[in-house]
């Protein structure tokens, strides 16, 4: 079975990435998927916002799964992933995590640890989708690494150019050095103020930017004080209020990634791969 890895990454904080990672793969699972969730920030935003408020108080987190690939300890089927109740699997981080970053630089095979570790796991699973931390530290790269696809959160109210080429140069380099496969699914457009002009004039822009080198995906999410309550809440915004217009939204968004999929199998096929 093909595992679809997809890392959620920007290194600008604040973008939405681990409430976009939440609601794709929630709705992904919703679609009859296999989905694990790995929260890869020592900030564990994703761990909180699904539920679990006190992060530094789960026994098994990712930190230790690849301290044992590391130590070339042995690691048991299931260890440390938690089973939601909205039907996905999370594998939690704290802050643990942020020391990860200074062992990895003595490290052997330093970028690929993340890779080896999901390696034990990806056979349970359809999709694995990668919150990143908000930079191009050597944990983002171990995530570029493991990742087969990215998408690429992107705040509507600022101009994102200068931070996107930097990712893109970083993407670049790990494509060309470590992950020759790795592929852009595309750009996301999040919170959203559809009422502005200026929401209006970067959404423009950045399609005129990178339509024609780039897949910007035409769902674009609203912002909506929604987001926030459901965090809050420890619930996917389809838990929270499946009828809103950021749910509708993220609903429209997995479509366009299923859609996207079934585009590459079928190319896949026709180019006998």
């Amino acid at each position: 079975m093909y595992t679809n890895i997809q890392a959620i990454v920007n290194q600008k904080g604040g973008v939405g990435k681990s409430f976009s990672c939440i609601n794709i793969g929630i709705g992904l699972a919703r679609a009859g998927k296999k989905v694990l969730l790995v929260d890869f920030d020592p900030q564990a935003s994703m761990t909180i916002a699904l539920g679990y408020p006190q992060p530094d108080q789960i026994p098994v987190t990712v930190t230790d799964l690849m301290t044992k690939i590391i130590e070339d300890e042995p690691i048991q089927r299931g260890e440390g992933i938690i089973h939601h109740q909205e039907g996905i699997d999370l594998l939690p981080a704290n802050i643990q995590l942020s020391g990860m970053e200074v062992t990895l630089v003595n490290t052997i095979s330093r970028e690929t640890v993340l890779r080896q570790y999901l390696n034990t796991v990806k056979k349970d699973y359809t999709h694995i989708l990668i919150d990143c931390q908000p930079s191009l530290g050597m944990l983002t790269v171990n995530a570029l690494t493991a990742a087969n696809h990215l998408l690429i959160p992107v705040q509507a109210e600022y101009l994102p150019a200068k931070g996107l080429e930097q990712l893109l140069q970083t993407v670049k380099k790990v494509r060309k050095q470590i992950n020759p496969t790795l592929q852009i699914d595309g750009i996301l457009l999040t919170m959203v103020d559809s009422r502005t002009n200026f929401a209006k004039e970067i959404s423009a822009l950045l399609r005129e930017t990178y339509g024609s080198s780039l897949n910007v995906f035409r769902t674009e999410i609203p912002h909506s004080v929604k987001a926030k309550e459901s965090n809050a809440e420890g619930k996917s915004i389809y838990a929270y209020d499946d009828s809103c217009k950021v749910a509708e939204a993220y609903k429209n968004l997995v479509r366009e990634v299923l859609y996207l999929e079934k585009q590459r199998e079928k190319r896949d096929v026709d180019l006998g791969r």
